[in-house]
């Protein structure tokens, strides 16, 4: 579906189980099942299997890295393996989008088979900002750090003061844009900072088509964030959020961007 990330996000659960797979037959285990993928907080999954199994670190590191980099909204992820019975870790490392940034020890140790759980806890799409190197790596540091703090400031300026303190109310929906808050059918949600100014364009502007590049130099560029598909998720987070009141949807008006469509 056009404007969400739902269908990058299933896909990842389908890699996850992929994993999954790959261990069990390197573990000599070709019948047994991977059983369904949890998620267990908005970035983190577990992998859980039907029988013990053992694994090679060294397998299991090359197994993530050569599947999860198909997965768009994945750069840094921890993967830790679990014992099922006190959920002690028996192994973990960290892969990072800057390979020399890759925590992996213990290559080479074939585990002993037992009962496991593979745990892997991606870093939020959200936190990749310039400094990771993707958009001024070549610049010195006192470059950068001049060029975060013109565009912070110039962000500040965007929206009037006044603005940040109003609350707003559609069908049955209250945003408090000061306090970061919604509020739908006595159901309150606290909102990241992102979500907040996201939301708050569409608030001051009901039933418009905003254009889906002001929305992102409104909420990225001016910061020199890497945008990707970052705009997607957070209207995919937004909508799931205002699926409380069916009067209220932000809906995408195609080729154009998309609405806060208040139909009462």
């Amino acid at each position: 579906m056009e404007g969400n990330d739902d269908f990058a996000i299933a896909r990842r659960e389908v890699l996850l189980r992929r994993i999954g797979h790959e261990l069990l037959l390197q573990s000599g285990d070709s019948s047994s099942r991977v059983l369904p993928v949890k998620q267990i907080a908005e970035d983190e999954y577990q992998i859980w299997f039907e029988n013990e199994l053992t694994f090679q670190p060294d397998s299991l590191v090359n197994t993530t890295r050569r599947l999860l980099v198909k997965d768009p909204l994945t750069r840094d992820y921890v993967v830790n393996v679990l014992n099922c019975g006190n959920a002690s870790v028996a192994y973990g490392y960290a892969i990072s989008g800057s390979k020399k940034d890759d925590i992996v020890a213990c290559i080479g140790r074939v585990q002993p088979p037992a009962c496991y759980m593979i745990s892997i806890k991606f870093k939020p799409t959200e936190t990749y900002t310039a400094n990771d190197g993707y958009l001024l790596g070549s610049l010195p540091f006192l470059a950068f750090v001049g060029f975060i703090f013109f565009r912070s400031a110039k962000r500040q300026s965007v929206l009037p003061k006044g603005q940040r303190t109003k609350i707003f109310t559609f069908g049955s929906v209250l945003f408090d844009a000061q306090e970061r808050q919604l509020t739908i059918n006595k159901e309150t949600f606290d909102l990241t900072r992102t979500e907040t100014r996201l939301l708050l364009i569409f608030a001051l502007s009901p039933n418009e088509t905003i254009a889906r590049s002001r929305l992102q130099k409104e909420i990225w560029e001016d910061e020199g964030v890497i945008v990707g598909r970052s705009l997607d998720m957070f209207i995919s987070k937004l909508r799931k959020k205002l699926e409380l009141d069916p009067n209220v949807n932000l809906v995408v008006v195609r080729g154009k961007g998309y609405k806060l469509e208040i139909s009462a």
